[in-house]
């Protein structure tokens, strides 16, 4: 089993891959994970990345898509792997192809996990967290017992600027933008499949199975 998640920031793609790499007992390869995990193991590709992190500038395809060719090369990826947050581009999608190529293999599916745009706001801007403790709740979904104070320590609970509804706005928008044309590579290789993110995570993950089982990946 070979899989990408695609899906916006808040859809919970990170939670159905997990749920599908523990399912498959195939290692879930988050992009933001093994790029901290490189620079904490200073690997050559690592302490590249480190590099241009510490002069606040982003680290570039080459380097990334080195550090997840070190990963995919690892014994535990050898009979399958779930790529979650990579490829961002369309230039990172032709460079995985050629190093699947290069491997002999190749992906079995592109999940695209989507939900309504209002909704992923309302996910996201309703966020707070605990700076103390680093507890995390939702205004909607999991509140606190005593509105704005955190059940583990009471301290005041605290929303991340990264979660404010203009801000998510526009990390939606900078995602809309980047990734349209990566959701349309890969359409028209056959490879994506849409799924529905909205409702209770199990139902989410009932009718991934299913889409998996339809195309012979499950």
């Amino acid at each position: 089993m070979r899989l990408v998640f695609l899906g916006a920031p808040g859809v919970g793609k990170g939670t159905q891959a997990e749920l599908i790499a523990s399912r498959f007992r195939h290692p879930r390869i988050s992009t933001g994970d093994i790029l901290r995990e490189a620079i904490r193991s200073k690997t050559a590709m690592g302490l590249q990345a480190k590099a241009y992190m510490d002069r606040g500038q982003l680290v570039p395809d080459e380097v990334v898509v080195g550090i997840v060719k070190d990963k995919l090369a690892e014994p535990a990826c050898a009979d399958g792997f779930l790529l979650d947050g990579f490829p961002r581009t369309v230039h990172q999608a032709e460079r995985l192809t050629d190093l699947l190529n290069s491997r002999k293999e190749r992906l079995d599916r592109v999940v695209n996990v989507s939900v309504p745009r209002d909704e992923v706001v309302r996910r996201l801007s309703g966020r707070r967290s605990c700076p103390t403790c680093q507890a995390v709740y939702h205004v909607d979904f999991s509140p606190p017992q005593r509105a704005g104070r955190c059940d583990r320590c009471g301290n005041e609970l605290m929303q991340r600027s990264d979660d404010q509804r203009e801000t998510v706005e526009a990390r939606l928008s900078v995602y809309d933008a980047q990734t349209a044309p990566l959701v349309q590579y890969y359409r028209e290789r056959g490879l994506l499949s849409d799924l529905d993110g909205s409702g209770r995570v199990e139902e989410v993950q009932e009718r991934l199975v299913k889409l998996l089982a339809e195309h012979g990946v499950a």
